[in-house]
């Protein structure tokens, strides 16, 4: 088994290697054991459940609560040759009908889906036909009412292992806490417990704590001494807006990003960050989840936010290539 992974990453990452934990993680799903698996930003998670759903016959189940990783790991796996679909809201029901039948009929090896897909009857209804080989929770610190960001949706999944109930799950998230770990695993229904974690020690990723009679200069300074793609949190939107406004007229290329935008305008201005028409995004903390740039050099917090959890995380989003990287 050990030399059929190792021909799996190679055939279609090109990796010649795994990177730490993750051969002992899939060992452990290929196991059928129930695993958790706190891996930092950038550790590679998605290798974890893509190899070895690869490595059997079947399909894995993917529940992910943002569209735009969903769509963009979908298209990453089409473009290595692998047949996956995410069910999103941008498909219509009949659209959505057809995928879960094809899904069925073994025409995918990962099917995405958001948890709020789960409550769904047409869905349920077609798992249970399915032949899944691997159910992954990305994400999975939102199961638990302890964890900074619990989303109710996530519930779900307990039902849905039910459905498929000799199906291993692997759950993986970059945050938690000793509670939330445990919470994990009990929402989850865990046959017994099972967690991997990584180190969360970057070298590369420098901290820095300043104390200063006026931020907004500082941040300026800042902002001129360390070049690359930045992000600057702030409590609320409103500030999101003034931030990126005074920035602009600073002459820094930057936008603002909260939840209180429509769907169009926060996939445009995303889209225009990852593609480096916009250097810095002042956002709430609506954006970041699930963004994939390793070149962030810079995540500054103006204002504190609301949990260790959610700073270590957001912090995190710095440095994800390796290369030397500041959070402020």
């Amino acid at each position: 088994m050990t030399g059929h992974i190792h021909q799996i990453l190679k055939q279609y990452w090109g990796y010649s290697s795994f990177r730490a934990l993750q051969e002992d993680i899939i060992h452990s799903v290929l196991s059928d054991r129930d695993t958790l698996a706190l891996l930092p930003t950038g550790g590679g998670k998605s290798v974890c459940f893509q190899v070895p759903v690869m490595a059997r016959e079947g399909l894995g189940i993917v529940v992910s609560p943002l569209i735009a990783l969903m769509d963009d790991q979908v298209q990453n796996l089409r473009k290595i040759g692998i047949p996956a679909i995410a069910l999103n809201s941008n498909l219509s029901y009949r659209e959505i009908d057809l995928a879960l039948e094809n899904a069925i009929n073994g025409s995918y090896k990962f099917l995405y889906i958001s948890p709020e897909r789960l409550q769904s009857e047409l869905v349920v209804e077609r798992i249970r036909r399915m032949k899944v080989n691997l159910l992954a929770v990305d994400e999975a610190h939102c199961i638990s009412q302890w964890g900074y960001d619990f989303r109710p949706p996530y519930l779900e999944i307990a039902e849905v292992r039910k459905l498929i109930p000799n199906t291993p799950i692997l759950a993986l998230t970059a945050t938690a806490t000793p509670r939330v770990v445990d919470d994990i695993q009990e929402k989850l229904h865990f046959s017994e417990s099972n967690v991997f974690q990584k180190s969360f020690y970057r070298p590369n990723l420098h901290y820095n704590v300043l104390k200063t009679e006026s931020k907004w200069s500082r941040t300026l300074h800042i902002l001129k001494r360390i070049p690359g793609t930045a992000i600057v949190y702030a409590r609320n939107r409103k500030h999101t807006v003034e931030i990126a406004r005074w920035l602009s007229q600073n002459g820094f290329s930057a936008d603002y990003y909260h939840a209180g935008l429509d769907s169009t305008s926060r996939q445009q201005k995303q889209k225009e960050w990852l593609e480096n028409k916009t250097r810095i995004m002042v956002c709430t903390t609506a954006f970041g989840m699930g963004i994939d740039k390793p070149d962030v050099r810079l995540v500054i917090h103006l204002e504190l936010p609301d949990s260790l959890e959610a700073y270590f995380q957001e912090a995190g989003r710095a440095g994800r290539d390796g290369e030397t990287a500041y959070s402020v």
